[in-house]
């Protein structure tokens, strides 16, 4: 059976990951696709603004065949450890031929070379990184000059300061560093840029469709960015976003203030320049303008608010990231999903929940757990114990 494979998040599902279902099907004439996706809380650091089994659902819709959670511990992280969960997990199946990601590069060959040089890091390349964080930097800031540096190409910056290439990068990375043999394919992104607020005429981005539901949708433009079964879900769910846990987390700041500090990002000083702003400022907006810079860009900022939410604190994240996954969550499945199921279990040794026990001892999926009743907080609609209640959806 050819099976090929998606990364994603879906927040919300639009046009744009339609076309790329579509383009992924045509381009390797799979008979199988498994999607493999966040939880209730995603990759730049917020909650999803609708639950997973909710967007699970939608996928399968969309034309997944068989959807698999990411662990909570890859799924809200840098890209390099989102990639590596998700790369690792797909991996760990055998059987699965290729995993197709969409690029605003739009060709591997490129991003190969890029992702080459990241994983054997010539002596050249390091000096150069090294120079450049000792100057304060930023990372992604200091590897970007550092490769422009390395191939003397200025066009190299462009290429990996953009949102989907970042993700390629490191995909091929995780391919390259697990030796494994599934193949990458890539799709253009076509339309808004990922981080665009604005609607656009082509495939607006998830993020501007979640602004556009924050303002106040404008039912319209919405109506031409996303299918009819996204529409009816987005206006029927309780719909979360990432200004609804800070009062929560000034709470949590003022009643134990060491606990952020236990969060491996939050280092360098960051942790105290967060805890401080916590306390002092009252609205998410004001926390935020005054908390980032140049060194701490908002995504980094927003991840450890977020872990910090979920209680990643209590957990030896540090070491979790860098573990392969040694379980795989199933959130959905249709017919063709069902005969993937088969082949996974004849295949692979990799243990597959689709009813989580009740006694936990792997403390990755602790977490996951911990990262549903932390989402109930927000979302009215889910039960803090939804993962033991719920099954996979089936259509």
């Amino acid at each position: 059976m050819n099976i090929t494979s998606i990364i994603a998040e879906y927040n919300p599902l639009h046009n744009g990951h339609l076309y790329h279902i579509e383009k992924t099907k045509s381009n390797t004439k799979c008979d199988g696709l498994i999607i493999i996706i966040s939880g209730n809380f995603v990759q730049r650091g917020e909650p999803a603004i609708i639950d997973k089994w909710r967007r699970t659902e939608l996928a399968l819709l969309a034309g997944a065949d068989l959807v698999l959670e990411l662990p909570t511990v890859y799924a809200v992280n840098s890209a390099e450890f989102f990639a590596f969960g998700s790369v690792s997990l797909l991996n760990q199946l055998n059987c699965v031929k290729s995993l197709s990601f969409g690029s605003e590069e739009g060709s591997l060959s490129l991003l190969h070379k890029i992702a080459a040089t990241l994983v054997l890091e010539p002596d050249d390349y390091k000096s150069q990184l090294k120079a450049l964080l000792d100057l304060g930097i930023s990372f992604p800031a200091a590897r970007a000059k550092a490769l422009m540096n390395y191939y003397n190409d200025d066009t190299i910056g462009t290429i990996i300061n953009q949102s989907n290439n970042i993700l390629s990068i490191e995909y091929l990375k995780a391919l390259k560093r697990l030796n494994s043999p599934i193949c990458p394919t890539t799709v253009k992104r076509l339309g808004g840029s990922y981080n665009s607020t604005e609607m656009d005429r082509v495939f607006s981005s998830a993020t501007s469709i979640r602004t556009t539901m924050k303002k106040g949708a404008k039912l319209n433009e919405l109506n031409l960015a996303i299918p009819s079964y996204v529409f009816d879900a987005l206006f029927n769910d309780s719909l979360c976003y990432l200004e609804d846990i800070y009062p929560y987390l000034r709470f949590k700041t003022l009643t134990d203030e060491s606990s952020i500090k236990n969060i491996p990002d939050a280092k360098e000083g960051l942790e105290n320049r967060i805890l401080k702003n916590l306390i002092e400022y009252k609205t998410f907006d004001d926390f935020s303008i005054n908390t980032m810079s140049k060194r701490y860009p908002l995504t980094r900022i927003n991840r450890i608010l977020t872990q910090y939410f979920i209680g990643f604190e209590k957990f030896d994240t540090y070491s979790m990231r860098r573990e392969i996954p040694a379980y795989g969550r199933i959130l959905g499945f249709n017919d063709t999903g069902k005969a993937m199921l088969k082949i996974i279990k004849k295949n692979s040794n990799l243990q597959l929940i689709s009813k989580v026990p009740q006694n936990l001892e792997n403390p990755m999926l602790r977490l996951d757990i911990a990262s549903t009743k932390a989402y109930s907080i927000i979302n009215s609609k889910i039960n803090p114990n939804e993962d033991y209640l719920k099954s996979p959806i089936i259509i």
